[in-house]
């Protein structure tokens, strides 16, 4: 089964829009226009990225764990990233009949982490995310 991709639409029109209306914090998510200039398209071209006519992240888990890790340390928005990140793995997973039953501030607990964690520690990291997402998704029903 080929994996759906993401594009820019599909961020501006559904997680950036739900992560604005749904995840209200102390901070607001400023516009889709003020984001940096393609740092998010980095972000989700990222996990379809190839090399050698191979596939660097391989299956749906590994391209969803690299699309976390890079939407929350990239910074691709002025404010708002661990939201919206948030927002982006999972319409990337219902995109592709997945989903996570995880609680929204366990999720963001997690997210914060992966914001916080040592940029040296990428690979392990990402197995972490990996690991957790594991342990919470489900078909999409």
């Amino acid at each position: 089964m080929q994996l759906k991709r993401l594009n820019i639409v599909d961020i501006e029109y559904v997680a950036h829009r739900l992560a604005k209306e749904t995840m209200a914090w102390n901070e607001p998510i400023p516009d889709f226009s003020t984001r940096y200039t393609n740092a998010l398209e980095r972000c989700i071209e990222t996990p379809f990225q190839s090399f050698g006519g191979r596939q660097l992240y391989s299956g749906l888990l590994k391209k969803a764990s690299i699309l976390f890790y890079f939407m929350v340390k990239n910074h691709p928005f002025q404010n708002g990233n661990k939201r919206i990140a948030m927002a982006t793995l999972f319409y990337f997973l219902y995109r592709n009949k997945k989903w996570l039953k995880v609680d929204n501030q366990e999720l963001y607990n997690f997210a914060k982490w992966v914001a916080e964690s040592n940029a040296k520690l990428k690979d392990d990291t990402v197995r972490a995310i990996e690991t957790f997402l594991k342990n919470y998704i489900m078909d999409f029903k």
